[in-house]
């Protein structure tokens, strides 16, 4: 009994957000224009302003292993 209970509300939440989604006008393009700029921010901006350091200064898996082993257990005087 309380499997079917908590099924239904699951399903009444879900639809209650499909429903207002569907009505929406402006809404749409306000969550088009979020997605663009999580897009950006997480894809673009990490292209250009974070390399992959490790790949670029290492040839293998080991070598780069290696070093960040060496950096995290390096004891600073």
């Amino acid at each position: 009994m309380e499997g079917t209970v908590l099924f239904n509300l699951i399903k009444n939440i879900i639809s209650f957000y499909v429903d207002g989604f569907r009505s929406m006008q402006l809404g749409k393009k306000l969550w088009a224009i979020i997605f663009i700029k999580i897009f950006i921010l997480f894809v673009i901006i990490k292209l250009l302003f974070f390399p992959n350091v490790l790949k670029e200064n290492f040839k293998n898996d080991q070598e780069r292993s290696s070093y960040i082993l060496d950096q995290l257990t390096q004891t600073n005087p």
